[in-house]
C-alpha cells in the first residue's frame, strides 16, 4: 500500500523531473515581470465538488523552488470540498509561486480526480465483503501519486509493480505452456512466501488453477453467472478476484457473486481531473 510516509520518502525526484520538464532553462514570463525576489501569497480555490488529495505534494513543489515557502491549508487529504471554497493559501517568493503553479496544480488536480472517482466506486461496495482494488494502468511516472490517491478515495492498492507480487496472465501462461506449468515453474522460482495469482477466462481454466495450487484466481472478463459458478467451484480453496469490464454500475452485482476482490483500471486510467485554481496572487508588503 502507498501511504503518506512512502510518498515523503520518494516524492522529490518525481517533482524535480516534472519541474525540469516545465523549466528547461528559465521561466521567461516570470523573470520578465519579477526581476527581484519578493514575498507574496496566492489562494487555492476549488472550482468543483470532489475529494481533495495531494495537498502535501502541492506544497512540496513550491518548497523545492523556495525553501521558505509555506502552505496554510484548511483541509486534509480525503476531505470533501465544494465549488467556490478556499482550500488554502500558499506563501513564498513570487517567482516560485509563478513558476511552480502549473506543476503543483497538475499533481493536485490529477490526484483529487482519482480520489473523487474512487470514492464514488467504493460507495457501491459499502456493506459487502468485496474489496475494491486498483491496477497498474497508471500514467507513466505518476504511479506513486495515483496509487496513493486511490487509497485516499477508499480503495486498496493491488501490487505496486512487477517486483511486488506474482500475477500470471494469459501471455505468461502462453509462454509457460499451460496454467499448471506456469504455477509449477513459479513455485520453483519465487520465494515460498509469495502468493501466486493466476488469470482464468473459463471454468475449465479455473479447475486447472485450483488443482495446480493457485493462491488467488482472477476471473477475467466473465459474466456474472459464470463468475458465480467459478466462486462455487473454488469453494474457498483460493481467493478470488474479478477483473475486466468493471464499471461502477456493475459493482453491486459483482459483489453479490461473492468474489473477494474486484480490480478496476478506470480508477486511474479514466479519472478526470478535479478543477482547482491558484488565484489572487498578491505581494506581501
Amino acid at each position: 500500500m502507498i501511504n503518506g510516509v512512502t510518498m515523503k520518502i520518494n516524492v522529490d525526484n518525481y517533482l524535480w523531473n516534472t519541474l525540469r520538464e516545465d523549466i528547461t532553462s528559465e521561466d521567461v514570463s516570470t523573470n520578465a515581470v519579477m526581476p527581484e525576489d519578493r514575498q507574496g501569497k496566492a489562494e487555492l480555490i476549488c472550482k468543483q465538488d470532489g475529494i481533495i488529495c495531494g495537498l502535501d505534494i502541492f506544497a512540496r513543489v513550491f518548497e523545492l523552488l523556495d525553501s521558505n515557502a509555506n502552505f496554510s491549508s484548511y483541509y486534509k487529504d480525503g476531505d470533501s470540498v465544494k465549488k467556490g471554497e478556499l482550500i488554502g493559501v500558499i506563501y513564498g517568493d513570487i517567482k516560485a509561486l509563478l513558476s511552480g503553479e502549473r506543476t503543483a496544480l497538475n499533481y493536485l488536480q490529477r490526484m483529487s480526480g482519482i480520489a473523487t472517482i474512487t470514492r464514488e466506486y467504493a460507495k457501491e461496495l459499502e456493506g459487502t465483503s468485496t474489496t475494491l482494488l486498483d491496477t497498474r494502468k497508471t500514467t507513466p511516472n505518476m504511479r506513486p501519486f495515483e496509487k496513493y490517491a486511490v487509497t485516499v478515495g477508499g480503495a486498496t492498492n493491488h501490487r505496486y509493480n512487477l517486483s511486488d507480487g506474482v500475477l500470471l496472465k494469459d501471455n505468461h501462461i502462453g509462454a509457460a505452456g499451460s496454467i499448471t506449468k506456469a504455477i509449477s515453474m513459479t513455485k520453483r522460482y519465487a520465494p515460498f512466501v509469495r502468493k501466486i495469482e493466476i488469470e482464468t477466462e473459463t471454468l475449465e481454466q479455473v479447475k486447472e488453477a485450483i488443482e495446480a495450487g493457485a493462491d488467488i484466481i482472477m476471473l477475467d472478463n466473465m459474466d456474472n453467472e459464470t463468475m458465480k459458478k467459478a466462486v462455487e467451484l473454488i469453494g474457498g480453496r483460493a481467493q478470488t478476484e474479478c477483473s475486466g469490464n468493471v464499471t461502477k454500475e456493475r459493482l453491486k452485482e459483482i459483489a453479490a457473486v461473492g468474489v473477494d476482490f474486484v480490480s478496476c483500471g478506470a480508477l486511474t486510467h479514466s479519472a478526470p481531473i478535479m478543477d482547482l485554481s491558484l488565484k489572487n496572487l498578491k505581494p506581501i508588503e
